[in-house]
């Protein structure tokens, strides 16, 4: 049996969440592997729904679920979110649930600097949720940072606060802000201390044990190859590697445990935030699908901008990401329309582009070519069968196939967890 890799192809809020809970009833572990609480997934199960940014998807159908020290982790917005998803009745306990504990924390004044940084740029803003996952990242290479193993020695954590304050207070100034207050930052950090120790070991170890028995290991990446800060739309993009690769780098396991690699691609293409999308729609058919498909970021609630499927993008993601089959989801809200198109390349100065440029300003200037095909009328939500689905979106999905080289392995027709066709089992590959 394969392991699994679960990635976003386009610009991240593909539908991720329910694939990987779909899967996820069927792993014997679910880890996440980068990203921090800047990434939201949700899952609809029996009608229910859950709303997920830090925890691995698996902890709601009770799969042994774990954060990777590629994780950059809010001690404090995991304890809400655990008191949350108990709250709507999920069992939590350090059975189900690993911290690693190598993993770097996000803290306040890493909060206070993203948000002081946004707000300065004016114009030149790049769209971050605000959370402080920039700056934690940029704290883990400077190597400064507080990791979840350094809550069980606080009382010995004076040389690393000197490191930690020394840069931050010295950005603070730039911003007319006082210091930290590295006694109030002890204070929290005591606080909120057993509740993330509760759950922290070497996430690693327990992998290599999982592996070596033989069990199935889900790995679950946040945001999209999009947002990958180097091979996203850079500057517009996160602060982590979201390509399948990472899965190795930020679990502790190595390149050859994270098997088949199934991108999640929406049937249209959305981002929330700053940068370049080539087949934006600024009309009412983009109205209308953004309405259809509830087009808002679960973790912000800001409103996703909505434009028609860019082949050209998913082949490129496909590629460097090594994709071995992509999940298709949101088909259902194409239903209704009388046509609906692809990009299959792009237009820049004359010339015409097989894949998005690398610097920002031609990203913005590209002209999209689309291909036009025949809509349909008939209703595809809820279809659990290829036979299910009316002649012209089996069209379309073949044509999506040819146009990004990868072939389509699941088609996801509604949120819910079992409105799901399968074609082909990453399991069983």
């Amino acid at each position: 049996m394969a392991n699994v890799t679960v990635i976003g192809a386009q610009w991240g809020d593909e539908g991720k969440g329910k694939i990987v809970d779909w899967l996820a009833s069927r792993a014997d572990a679910v880890v996440r592997f980068q990203g921090g609480h800047n990434a939201g997934h949700t899952l609809v199960i029996d009608g229910k729904v859950f709303k997920l940014s830090l925890l691995p998807s698996g902890i709601v159908s009770g799969t042994m679920s774990m954060i990777g020290n590629g994780v950059v982790l809010d001690p404090w917005a995991l304890r809400d979110e655990v008191a949350k998803l108990e709250g709507q009745g999920v069992e939590i306990s350090a059975d189900n649930l690993a911290v690693a504990d190598n993993c770097p924390l996000i803290l306040p004044l890493h909060r206070d600097l993203d948000g002081l940084r946004e707000t300065a740029a004016g114009k030149g803003k790049i769209g971050t949720t605000g959370r402080g996952i920039g700056p934690a990242y940029e704290d883990k290479v400077g190597r400064r940072a507080i990791r979840v193993c350094d809550l069980a020695h606080l009382d010995d954590l004076e040389p690393q606060l000197d490191r930690l304050c020394a840069h931050h207070d010295a950005l603070r100034a730039g911003f007319d802000q006082p210091p930290v207050d590295r006694e109030a930052l002890l204070a929290e950090l005591r606080d909120v201390a057993p509740f993330v120790l509760r759950f922290a070991q070497p996430v690693w170890k327990r992998l290599k044990k999982v592996r070596k028995a033989g069990a199935k290991i889900l790995f679950e990446g946040a945001q999209g190859v999009l947002l990958d800060v180097d091979h996203g739309t850079y500057p517009f993009v996160t602060s982590s590697n979201t390509v399948s690769g990472t899965a190795a780098s930020g679990s502790g396991l190595g390149p050859n445990a994270t098997g088949f690699v199934l991108g999640i691609v929406k049937a249209y293409t959305t981002r929330v935030g700053s940068g370049p999308f080539p087949t934006e729609l600024d009309d009412d058919v983009g109205q209308r699908l953004g309405e259809r498909g509830h087009e808002f970021g679960t973790v912000t609630g800001r409103q996703r901008r909505v434009g028609w499927f860019d082949a050209v993008l998913v082949r490129q993601t496909c590629a460097v990401s090594g994709v071995t089959g992509i999940a298709l989801t949101k088909i259902d809200v194409l239903d209704g329309l009388e046509t609906v198109k692809i990009c299959t390349g792009y237009r820049l100065r004359g010339n015409v582009y097989d894949y998005l440029p690398t610097h920002s300003a031609d990203q913005a200037a590209v002209e999209p070519i689309y291909e036009e095909m025949e809509g349909w009328s008939e209703s595809t939500a809820g279809a659990r069968s290829y036979a299910d689905l009316p002649a012209n979106a089996i069209k379309y999905i073949q044509r999506i196939q040819e146009l990004i080289e990868c072939p389509v392995s699941l088609v996801s027709t509604s949120p819910e967890r079992d409105d799901t066709i399968l074609m082909r089992d990453p399991f069983e590959d």
